[in-house]
C-alpha cells in the first residue's frame, strides 16, 4: 500500500508542479517512446539475468504492494519461548530428547503451541537442521556458528538478486531514455523542411523520452530494489535471532540467557522488552 501512496506523491509531484507552470500534458503523451524505453528495459532485463533471477523477479513484485509484516512482535515472542521450552528440555533431559521433536515437528507437543512458527517453512527447516547437528554432539560451535553464516550468506545473495536486478535496470533507464531522445531528435532533423514550429513541436516530443527515463528510473523502478533490500534485512532477522540464541547455548549459558542474546538482535519496532520476554518465559516455565 505505501508503495501505491508513493507513487501517487511522485506523480503528483511532477504532474502538478507542470500543471502549475502552465505545461501542455499532450506534449507528455508519447506512447511509441515509452514503449521503446521499457521494450529496451524489458530486453535489458532478460538480457543480464538468468531464468531463476527473473522468476524470483517476476515473484517478488507484488509482494511489494503489500504492507502486511508477518514477522511482527508476536511472532518473534512465539520464537523465543519455543527457544526457550527446547533448550530447557535439552538442558534437562539430553539434547537426544528432542530427536523426536525435530524430527516430526507438525505433529510433536512441544511445537504445537507455536502455530505462527510451524507455518515459517524456511525458518523451522533452519531451526531444525542445526538442532540436528548440536544433537549429534560431533561439530564443534565454532564449526557450526561458521556454517549458519555461510547459510545466511547464500540466503541473503539469492534473496536480494531481484533488487539487484532492479536496480540495474533503474540505472539503465536515463540512458535508454536519452537513446528514445535521440531517435526523436533524427526524426524530427531529417524532417528539417518542416515549418520552425513544427520542428520544435517534434524537437518537445523526443525530449520526453529523456524525462521518461529519468522519471522511471528514480521515481518507480530504484525505490522498488531499495525496498525489496529492506525486506530481505528484516526477513534475515528471525534466522539471526535463532543462530544467536543456538551459540549462546553452545557457549555454555543458560536458557533463559540465550534468549536474551536472541532477543539483542532483533529491531526495536519488533523486539519485545526485558519484561514482556521475561514474563513471557515465566508463563512457559509454569505451563
Amino acid at each position: 500500500m505505501l508503495v501505491i501512496v508513493g507513487y501517487l506523491v511522485v506523480l503528483g509531484s511532477v504532474f502538478g508542479g507542470y500543471a502549475l507552470i502552465g505545461g501542455n500534458f499532450g506534449a507528455l503523451y508519447q506512447p511509441v517512446e515509452l514503449l521503446m524505453i521499457g521494450g529496451a528495459a524489458v530486453g535489458a532485463f532478460i538480457i543480464g539475468n538468468d531464468r531463476h533471477t527473473i522468476v524470483a523477479t517476476l515473484k517478488a513484485l507484488p509482494k511489494l504492494f503489500s504492507s502486511t509484516n508477518k514477522r511482527d512482535k508476536a511472532l518473534y515472542m512465539e520464537l523465543l519461548a519455543l527457544l526457550y521450552v527446547l533448550l530447557a528440555k535439552g538442558r534437562k533431559d539430553g539434547m537426544l530428547a528432542l530427536e523426536s521433536d525435530i524430527d516430526d515437528p507438525q505433529n510433536s507437543p512441544v511445537f504445537a503451541p507455536y502455530p505462527m512458527i510451524l507455518g515459517e517453512v524456511h525458518v523451522m527447516e533452519f531451526l531444525t537442521d542445526y538442532l540436528r547437528l548440536v544433537i549429534s554432539g560431533n561439530t564443534d560451535p565454532f564449526e557450526i556458528d561458521q556454517l549458519m553464516e555461510h547459510e545466511l550468506e547464500t540466503f541473503k545473495h539469492e534473496a536480494e538478486a531481484p533488487a539487484h536486478s532492479l536496480a540495474r535496470v533503474g540505472d539503465a533507464l536515463p540512458a535508454l531514455g536519452i537513446v528514445a531522445a535521440v531517435m526523436g531528435v533524427v526524426h524530427a532533423l531529417a524532417s528539417a523542411d518542416l515549418p520552425p514550429a513544427v520542428m520544435g513541436q517534434l524537437i518537445a516530443h523526443a525530449m520526453v523520452g529523456t524525462f521518461l527515463g529519468v522519471l522511471l528510473a528514480y521515481g518507480f523502478v530504484s525505490p522498488l530494489a531499495s525496498l525489496i533490500e529492506h525486506r530481505v534485512a528484516e526477513s534475515l532477522k528471525v534466522y539471526q535471532c535463532i543462530k544467536v540464541t543456538l551459540m549462546a547455548s553452545l557457549n555454555g549459558y543458560a536458557p533463559q540467557l540465550a534468549v536474551e542474546f536472541g532477543r539483542k538482535v532483533l529491531r526495536s519496532t519488533e523486539r519485545p522488552s526485558f519484561t514482556e520476554l521475561d514474563g513471557h518465559v515465566r508463563e512457559v516455565k509454569s505451563r
